[in-house]
């Protein structure tokens, strides 16, 4: 296939999860009801933080960012995937596929650094309970929140800039249901080293490293909690952290079957039930996650809803 003497080209083809026109109905209707609870859900957990003055501590104010970026995170690909199944079109146009490379590879580093900070808190309050308010004041918390921003928007600002440069052929096939930087890149008619490059780099600095850091705080977590003479004790030190674990894990897990199926393009279903593991059913579980074992969101909600606290 010969290049275009215009490297501008004017659309992309998203081949979404199934062609078989018998499932297009079942696609359309299993992903806009997981949409509807993502949102529904991580809006109501934000609702829930910023109308109650007991959840108005660091650990809150993280969750609900948390909350509201996955709830962009997923309306990045999902609302585009419906129109695309409604319309029973393939069609995304060239901005829109930079677009969407753009926001979710902002979203997904901005989930990454939220995870951190949430576990650098938890660190803070139980290794250093006696010195919790002065290290993470409102001013800390709020920076740590803008630096996520501006390192996440760099990112994905010089990632989008290097796409932007890559010379495509006239019809292009992406064999998702979004644009994947990673699948974008693998179709450009020229040497693709430096975005390879840039984003092995982007992996360690926006995943890797913050993974090493949430490690690093639960290994001083689980010594501290070693620590505690009584099992009452233990048992309230550790269930304070077993939600973000479990988030933690569920996002790191499914990351990393991303990245794994991306690199063995032979496994295209492997790598369409990860990506849809990692931008829609993780987005989806998080707000149940956290308020299934948590007592003030629970209270917080059945406040909201006028049920009595009991």
């Amino acid at each position: 296939m010969e290049p275009d003497n215009d490297t501008r080209i004017s659309e992309f083809l998203l081949l979404g999860l199934s062609e078989e026109p018998e499932l297009q109905p079942l696609l359309f209707g299993l992903f806009l009801s997981m949409y509807l609870i993502t949102v529904l859900g991580n809006l109501l957990l934000i609702l829930a933080v910023s109308s109650d003055s007991h959840l108005h501590t660091p650990m809150y104010f993280f969750l609900a960012n948390l909350s509201f970026v996955d709830i962009c995170f997923t309306s990045t690909t999902i609302p585009k995937m419906l129109l695309n199944i409604q319309t029973q079109s393939k069609v995304i146009t060239y901005d829109g596929c930079i677009t969407q490379i753009y926001f979710f590879l902002l979203f997904s580093a901005l989930d990454s650094f939220l995870l951190a900070e949430m576990a650098y808190d938890r660190f803070v309050a139980i290794c250093h309970p006696l010195h919790y308010t002065v290290i993470m004041n409102p001013w800390l918390c709020v920076l740590l929140v803008l630096l996520s921003w501006i390192m996440s928007a760099l990112n994905s600002l010089l990632q989008t800039l290097m796409v932007l440069w890559l010379p495509f052929c006239r019809e292009v096939e992406i064999s998702h249901f979004f644009c994947e930087i990673n699948q974008v890149v693998r179709l450009a008619f020229s040497d693709i080293f430096l975005n390879d490059l840039m984003m092995y780099l982007a992996t360690v600095a926006l995943a890797a490293a913050p993974l090493a850091g949430i490690s690093y705080s639960y290994s001083k977590i689980v010594s501290s909690i070693l620590g505690i003479s009584s099992a009452q004790g233990k048992y309230k030190a550790f269930s304070t952290c077993a939600s973000h674990l479990s988030v933690v894990s569920l996002f790191y897990c499914t990351g990393l079957g991303v990245y794994l199926s991306s690199a063995a393009p032979q496994s295209s279903h492997a790598s369409a039930v990860a990506l849809v593991m990692y931008t829609v059913v993780t987005p989806m579980l998080n707000p149940f996650i956290y308020s299934l074992r948590n007592k003030d969101i629970k209270g917080a909600l059945k406040r909201i809803s006028g049920v009595p606290v009991m």
